[in-house]
C-alpha cells in the first residue's frame, strides 16, 4: 500500500466515574485523514482543513504521534499526512486523540503493520502530551481499538477492552466554545477526599460490571462523578438544567465529555435517546446559545479505512 485514506472517530472520556481511566468511541462523528508515503522520506502535514492547526510536524498531534512511531522502529520511510477536522479542536470528544490515534494507524498500515493496536495507543499518547500537558490514553484507546476501553494502569501500559451494549446510545451536546485541555485540567483538586475516592471507585466498578451483565440500570447508576464534576461544571453554561432535563427525559445518565464543554447522555435505545435530543435542542435554542449535537451508537470497531 501506498496510500491510505481513513476515518478516524470522535470519544468521550472519563464517562463520569473513569476520569483518565476510561472511555468509549462514536459512530458517525470523526475526522477524515489521507496518508501516503513520499520519496522525500520526510514527515510533513501537507493539508489540513476544517480548523486552524498548526502544518508543523512538532506542533501538531498527529505528526508528533507518527514522529515517535517512526523513531521506535528506526523508519527512514516519508509520509504525507492530510486531516479533515471534523471534531473541533477543545470540544471534549477527543479531537487530538482522533489526529494521533488516525496518524498512527495509517502509518502502521502503509507499513505493514510492525505494531498491534494496542502498541499503538503508547505512541498516540505523545499527541495527547503535546495537546494537554499529560499523556492520557481514555480517548486514544478507545480510538484505536473500538468500543470500550478501561486504562489498567500506565506504569506499564495496560489497556483492557470492555464489551459494548448493542442498544446503548450516546448523544452529545457541544456548546461552541472552546474549553482548551490544560485549562480545564487546572481547575482539578489535587487531594480527593477518602469518602469521594470510595464512593468514585465503586461507581466505575460497578460500571464495569454493568457492561459485562448488560445491566442498563445498573449502568446509569454507576454514572457519578464525585471528583471531578463538581469542579468542571461551572465552566459549562446550564450544566445542571441540562443533567436534569436528561434524567427527566429518561437518560441513563449524564456528565461532561472528556475535558469538556461538551456534555453527554447516555441512552438505552433510539426513543429515549431522540427525545433527549429534541429536548436539549430546544432548550439551548431559547437560550441563543450555538451548538452542535451529536447522537450515536458504539463503534466497536474504531478506526476504520475508506480507501
Amino acid at each position: 500500500m501506498e496510500r491510505i485514506k481513513l476515518f478516524a472517530p470522535a470519544t468521550v472520556a472519563n464517562l463520569s466515574c473513569g476520569f483518565d481511566v476510561l472511555g468509549c468511541c462514536l459512530d458517525g462523528v470523526g475526522d477524515e485523514m489521507i496518508i501516503a508515503k513520499n520519496s522525500e522520506k520526510e514527515l510533513r502535514i501537507t493539508k489540513i482543513t476544517g480548523q486552524d492547526l498548526p502544518m508543523e510536524v512538532d506542533e501538531n498531534v498527529a505528526g508528533v504521534s507518527a514522529k515517535a512511531m517512526l523513531a521506535a522502529l528506526d523508519e527512514n520511510q516519508g509520509f504525507d499526512i492530510e486531516i479533515k477536522k471534523n471534531i473541533k479542536a477543545g470540544s471534549g470528544i477527543g479531537s487530538s486523540a482522533a489526529s494521533a490515534a488516525g496518524a498512527v494507524f495509517g502509518i502502521n498500515k502503509l507499513l505493514g503493520e510492525p505494531f498491534s493496536a494496542s502498541q499503538l495507543i503508547k505512541f498516540a499518547m505523545e499527541g495527547e502530551r503535546l495537546a494537554s500537558g499529560n499523556a492520557h490514553a481514555d480517548n486514544v484507546a478507545p480510538a484505536l481499538l473500538g468500543g470500550f476501553s478501561l486504562v489498567k494502569s500506565y506504569e506499564p501500559l495496560e489497556i483492557i477492552s470492555l464489551p459494548s451494549l448493542g442498544e446503548l446510545r450516546i448523544l452529545v451536546l457541544h456548546p461552541l466554545i472552546e474549553l482548551k485541555t490544560r485549562d480545564s485540567r487546572s481547575v482539578i483538586r489535587q487531594n480527593v477526599e477518602l469518602k469521594k475516592a470510595i464512593s468514585q471507585w465503586g461507581n466505575l466498578a460497578a460500571l464495569v460490571s454493568a457492561l459485562y451483565t448488560e445491566d442498563y440500570e445498573l449502568l446509569g447508576r454507576s454514572l457519578k462523578d464525585e471528583i471531578i464534576e463538581p469542579v468542571r461544571s461551572i465552566l459549562i453554561p446550564f450544566f445542571d438544567d441540562l443533567k436534569a432535563l436528561a434524567l427527566t427525559s429518561g437518560a441513563l445518565g449524564f456528565g461532561i465529555s472528556g475535558s469538556g464543554p461538551s456534555v453527554f447522555a447516555m441512552c438505552k435505545g433510539d426513543i429515549v435517546a431522540k427525545k433527549v435530543k429534541a429536548e436539549f435542542q430546544e432548550f439551548y435554542q431559547d437560550k441563543n446559545i450555538d451548538f452542535d449535537l451529536h447522537l450515536s451508537k458504539i463503534n466497536s470497531e474504531g478506526i476504520k479505512i475508506l480507501a
